[in-house]
């Protein structure tokens, strides 16, 4: 839910993401000529736009065939959506009115504030599931095998399949569930008149006053993270509203007549405009609200005690407009499997009009055709579907078993061969690569540079300056303080000592930033907003530095480390204190905080014991670079810092007087008080004051990378997967992570598209990124939507061609629509792993969604299909545990239908044999044990196969590649098994007919007796590495049949049980039977095991080889 903050407020809102195309079209003379990807299209003349012809746009003529070959899934679903669309009528989005601790005052019925992940209700499942099985490679033949079917033998195995569908996604839906229970009842402080109650997450309505109680020495503002929301866990100052924050108590609330007027709810996050109104006053008090006023849903309050009023709740706070729902994912192999059941349904249909017709259409012959139509319909085995999902299932324990990967959980059950065929891995940043803890590594002065082993220098350095400042306080030049300002005339340059340099550089980093220290409090506060200041702790130890930035954190704890210690800040002055223990009070003139455009942020201070005026300044080496003296090192020690993968800082100082800063506070004042270009006013008097400062030293943080980050990288680029990088996260960082990931390789160059906000800088600068070869991209999220927008197939032809690209400032519906760009133009399929609530639109709309369970929350986690602890357990979880899935469901598919295809085959030639009778050639009680006791188990062991052992799978990740090609499973692969079919079932029939022609009321037992042993030896020879398992269900399958031919011989006979057509028991233990049944077996089995051989001899695959 969103509030507002009206107490030292800080708490959850909703989550909003920036428009989509929303900036007005160019000249129509740029609409109508988008880049070409010819050479001669790309020109750096804007003229050219004037000869770039029309991109072409293939579109399908939608006809009979398009109808056929999946146009009626397409117009199904259609109807569908048309029909949930009228239904469902979107409630229209509006502006509110929303009184202080008055829910019942509310003009409208605002949505329930639940947090809902399921995909069905009591009253759509069944429809839902249902429309899974009209997108299955079932619903064919499910549809004809209804209007053909006489008995009711055929129809049970269906309704079966059906059940087994159902009971998958009720064991997934009930799972949603729970964990959505769990989060709706989350309890929440809720102050009323009575004071403070307990209320149900799910519970709390719009108007509603929430209390978040974090007892922490503030003001009147709080800080809050919003890692959830747009991935930076930079903590943000949130100020509340100042008429609320005048109240003496709490409970006054609750006597003055107030409310906030708010825009309607929206997308954007990074924006809100609204209005505070007191009533009871005279004059009314109305004051502005802004996006520092509101606190929304999925952020978490870092410090403060939050009182506010609820705004948006449910579906309309900014954290549920930003996510996708969730869908029904489809494994690319179902897809194939789709395909090749089509085909197998084709052949079905035309066997049985060519046995009709050979018959020469006589009789009742539309008879005979749906009578042959169900014959040949374990063509299309329904043990198919049943396999595949207990196969499926059986991955996601083995999966979750696996030691290696502890703590991985899997989430949707339906598509873990996905993990076996992925060719982009989108990744964010934050939590996910990195751990977001800083480390200062390096401290560079030009002429000297230190290390973390060289720290203490830095800190002995320190007390000798302080040392000699409380000794000699006269001299402050020689301790090499701030210089008298009455000395700014140019004068001859005097080489300062190593020390002063120090003290120089050490209290610039000190004094320049927006951190402020935190101490807990001991005291507990019962409703009421009073100082606790006398229960303070003001030690070390007790002591927490809140910033937006984390490296700024980690420079003022890198200061204190060495002597110099920031205690106290606040919005007009700070305190340091010394080694000794002298405290320094600074009173804080300026501050011009840090913009992705200016990459720099600057701190004007005047030391009241001198009175001495300093303008401070720290930023990008870029940035910075034109604002320092001249020098001949900067340059250089960036490059080298930045390929050791350390974030770099220049800081400067230049010294004012106080004539120097009351004309610029004069010209500063004004320049804001503009009506017009008030930025660039304001920006052209800070640039005068930026100009020639002495730089002071150049700092190296790194940002801790999650552990074997760089290992794992390497070994899924090895294996063909293109890696990239999206976070919310600024330009300067992401490109920092980049190279110490090694996602971008020292060799590899960079190239950075520039800022862009038309068309014509669009075409210019893809013209400069497409001259370059094998670099990596780094683009903003802005320049991203630009190009989009004009140019969105070149671009993503481009972007697909780098082998790394980081796409930073990203929102979550860009993180989305990138997925999406990505599955539409290379039809690839695409993983996307995070670990906040910002990641969860990318994981959901990305064909395989992983979440990691890190510092961010479980919300990334609870929505992916798969949910992992460590990022470097990706590794094994796609080259094993995905290989292995895919490779087996690909030989598990074919062998069963490899199975419905050989007894399909031979009841082809029973009927051709005698006069192309529609007559069968095996009860029905044998076709179910053919499907489920005599063979199921062996056919299903195969499930436990696996080609090379984990530890060479990755070893050698380049066996991954193959995957990708879909080589395991093709039309080639299909057309082997069906020869095979046709093959082993012809020479099972016609051996029979030919060997036992004496004994042919025999028949039915001597064919299924070699069919059974030949399905037992296929999977024999389909296996590659032999479980235990697998020969237990090899024997158990064997002996059950025996005790079938023992103890149930009235079903091996030909014809009707009532006609008396028994098997007898005697003539199956003779010598003729035993060996004519070995014969026509190995006959069958025999010829492809030495084609198998001389294959695997000459021409090996490459698992054979590492095998070997």
């Amino acid at each position: 839910f969103t509030i507002s903050i009206l107490r030292s407020v800080s708490f959850m809102s909703d989550v909003l993401c920036p428009r989509r195309y929303s900036v007005e079209d160019e000249p129509s003379n740029l609409d109508e000529m988008p880049l070409m990807m010819s050479e001669d299209g790309f020109e750096n003349d804007e003229s050219d736009y004037q000869t770039l012809p029309r991109a072409r746009v293939n579109q399908r003529r939608r006809g009979l065939g398009w109808f056929l070959l999946g146009g009626w899934k397409v117009l199904c679903g259609s109807c569908c959506d048309c029909l949930a669309h009228v239904c469902r009528r979107k409630k229209e989005l509006k502006a509110r009115t929303v009184w202080l601790g008055c829910p019942e005052k509310c003009e409208e019925k605002y949505p329930k504030n639940a947090i809902k992940n399921q995909k069905y209700n009591i009253f759509t499942f069944v429809p839902g599931v249902s429309r899974i099985i009209i997108y299955s490679y079932f619903f064919l033949f499910f549809k004809f095998c209804f209007i053909c079917e006489v008995c009711v033998c055929v129809s049970v195995p269906q309704g079966f399949v059906l059940v087994v569908t159902m009971v998958r996604e009720a064991v997934d839906e009930v799972r949603r569930y729970r964990r959505d229970k769990e989060m709706n009842s989350q309890l929440y402080s809720k102050l009323t008149v009575r004071g403070k109650t307990q209320v149900k997450s799910s519970d709390i309505q719009v108007g509603d006053l929430i209390i978040v109680d974090k007892v922490i020495l503030v003001s009147c503002s709080c800080f809050i993270r919003t890692d959830q929301l747009d991935g930076e866990t930079d903590w943000k100052l949130k100020v509340a509203v100042i008429c609320t924050q005048r109240l003496p108590a709490v409970g006054d609330l609750f006597s003055i007549s107030a409310y906030v007027y708010a825009q309607r709810p929206q997308l954007d996050i990074h924006s809100f405009e609204g209005n505070f109104t007191r009533e009871d006053t005279d004059p009314q008090v109305i004051e502005s609200l802004s996006i520092e006023n509101t606190l929304w849903a999925s952020t978490v309050v870092a410090s403060g005690t939050v009182i506010g009023v609820v705004i948006y709740t449910g579906k309309e706070t900014r954290s549920v407009l930003n996510t996708s729902n969730a869908k029904n994912k489809v494994g690319l192999l179902d897809l194939e499997l789709n395909r090749l059941t089509k085909a197998l349904f084709l052949a079905q249909v035309v066997l049985s009009i060519v046995m009709v017709a050979v018959q020469g259409f006589v009789g009742p012959w539309f008879r005979n055709l749906f009578r042959f139509v169900v014959l040949f319909s374990y063509i299309i085995p329904i043990s198919l579907r049943v396999n595949l999902d207990m196969g499926k299932s059986a991955y996601g324990w083995m999966i979750m078993k696996d030691e290696n990967i502890p703590g991985t959980v899997v989430r949707t059950s339906t598509i873990p061969e996905e993990l076996g065929r992925l060719v982009y891995l989108l990744t964010d940043k934050t939590g996910t690569l990195t751990q977001n803890e800083m480390v200062f590594k390096r401290l560079h002065l030009g002429t000297v540079s230190y290390g973390t082993d060289t720290m203490d220098e830095i800190q002995n350095h320190i007390v000798q300056s302080y040392a000699q400042v409380t000794s000699q306080p006269s001299n402050g030049s020689a301790s090499g303080s701030t210089p008298s300002r009455k000395t700014q005339t140019p004068g001859p340059k005097v080489r300062k000592s190593v020390s002063s340099r120090i003290h120089e550089a050490v209290k610039a980093i000190a004094l320049c930033h927006n951190v402020t220290p935190v101490y807990e409090s001991h005291a507990i506060v019962n409703g009421e907003t009073e100082s606790a200041e006398a229960d303070q702790d003001f030690s070390d130890d007790n002591r927490t530095y809140q910033a937006s930035s984390p490296d700024e954190v980690e420079l003022v704890r890198w200061t204190q480390s060495v002597g110099l210690t920031l205690v106290n800040r606040d919005l007009t002055s700070l305190q340091l204190r010394t080694p000794s223990g002298q405290m320094l009070s600074f009173h804080i003139l300026q501050i011009f905080p840090f913009t992705s455009e200016s990459k720099r942020m600057g701190i004007i201070v005047r030391e009241e014991s001198t009175g001495d005026i300093a303008f401070y300044m720290k930023g990008a080496d870029v940035a910075m670079a034109s604002i320092v003296q001249y020098n001949d090192w900067l340059e250089e020690e960036c490059g080298n810092m930045a390929r050791e993968g350390l974030r770099t800082l220049v800081v400067a100082k230049k010294s004012l007087s106080e004539e120097q800063y009351q004309d610029f506070e004069n010209r500063y004042n004004q320049a804001k008080l503009s009506i017009h270009d008030r930025g660039l006013k304001v920006t052209a008097v800070v640039e005068s004051l930026e100009r020639e400062m002495e730089l002071l030293c150049l700092t190296g943080v790194e940002d801790q990378l999650q552990a074997d980050v760089r290992p794992t990288l390497e070994l899924l680029r090895n294996a063909g997967i293109k890696i990239w990088m999206l976070t919310g996260d600024k330009l300067e960082t992401a490109t920092c992570i980049a190279k110490s990931s090694h996602l971008v390789s020292r060799t590899q160059d960079i190239h950075i598209f520039k800022p862009i906000s038309s068309r014509g800088e669009a075409h210019l600068e893809l013209n400069a990124f497409r001259r370059k070869h094998d670099c990596a991209l780094v683009i903003s999220g802005d320049s991203l939507e630009v190009c989009l927008r004009y140019y969105e197939h070149e671009f993503v032809e481009l972007a697909c061609q780098c082998p790394a690209v980081v796409c930073c400032r990203c929102s979550p519906t860009q993180k989305a629509q990138i997925v999406t760009l990505l599955k539409q133009h290379t039809a690839n399929r695409t993983c996307a792993i995070g670990d906040g609530g910002n990641d969860v639109s990318m994981i959901q709309a990305a064909d395989c969604g992983i979440g990691i369970e890190g510092k961010e929350g479980k919300q990334a986690s609870l929505a992916a299909d798969f949910s992992i602890t460590q990022f470097k357990h990706i590794g094994r979880l796609l080259m094993v545990h995905g290989r292995n899935s895919y490779k087996r469901s690909a030989a598990l598919g074919q062998f069963v239908m490899h199975r419905g295809m050989i007894i399909s085959t031979m009841q082809a030639v029973f009927s051709s044999v005698f006069y192309f009778a529609s007559v069968p050639l095996y009860q029905g009680f044998l076709m179910v044990g053919y499907a489920t006791m005599y063979t199921m188990f062996p056919v299903f062991s195969l499930v436990l196969d696996q080609d090379v052992k984990p530890e060479m799978a990755l070893l050698y990740p380049e066996l991954y590649k193959d995957l990708t090609k879909g080589r395991s499973l093709s039309f080639k692969t299909f057309l082997i098994w069906v020869l095979v079919s046709v093959y082993q079932g012809g020479i099972l029939m016609y051996s029979a007919l030919v060997l036992f022609e004496a004994e042919f009321v025999h028949v039915v037992a001597i064919s299924f007796t070699a069919l059974i042993l030949t399905e037992l030896l296929m999977v024999a020879l389909t296996i590659r590495t032999w479980h235990w398992l697998m020969v237990v269900a090899e024997f158990f399958s064997l002996g059950c049949y025996l005790a079938s031919l023992a103890f149930l011989n009235e079903y091996f006979g030909i014809g009707r049980v009532s006609l008396g057509a028994f098997l007898d028991l005697s003539f199956i233990t003779t010598w003729p039977f035993l060996w004519k049944v070995s014969a026509i077996t190995l006959v069958s089995c025999l010829p492809l095991y030495i084609i198998k051989y001389l294959k695997r001899k000459f021409s090996p695959p490459s698992y054979s080889k590492l095998s070997s």
